[in-house]
């Protein structure tokens, strides 16, 4: 993860520069325009959305932008690069520098993830 002194994700997301920066703002954008009601925090180091527990996570690393999702399992159909690992039923999608992501797939994992945390 990319450590910063933010104490707060609109503080996260100024420090971050480059293109995982720009991955990471780009996201951001596109998770709250499609759930707007997701609740958004700074959480182990990076940011965090919830709603009936831990829904999605953006995680800027040097030389990758994870977005994860705690029911990401679940989520395959609509993304099939989602990777299986960790707890939970936790997938997350490894972005690099050249890895293309269509916004439209970016909304439809938020919703769906937001859509599978509401039904518990």
């Amino acid at each position: 993860m990319i450590l910063t002194p933010a104490q707060n994700p609109d503080e996260y997301i100024d420090c971050l520069s480059g293109w995982q920066g720009d991955y990471a703002k780009a996201l951001r954008t596109a998770v709250r325009e499609a759930v707007p009601e997701l609740e958004e925090r700074l959480k182990w180091g990076h940011i965090v959305y919830f709603m009936n527990g831990p829904v999605l996570l953006i995680r800027p690393e040097p030389a990758r932008v994870l977005f994860g999702f705690w029911r990401g399992q679940r989520l395959r159909d609509i993304e099939p690069r989602l990777k299986p690992g960790g707890k939970y039923e936790m997938a997350t999608l490894e972005l690099r520098q050249d890895t293309p992501l269509r916004r439209e797939t970016v909304l439809g994992l938020a919703i769906r993830a937001a859509e599978l945390n509401r039904m518990g």
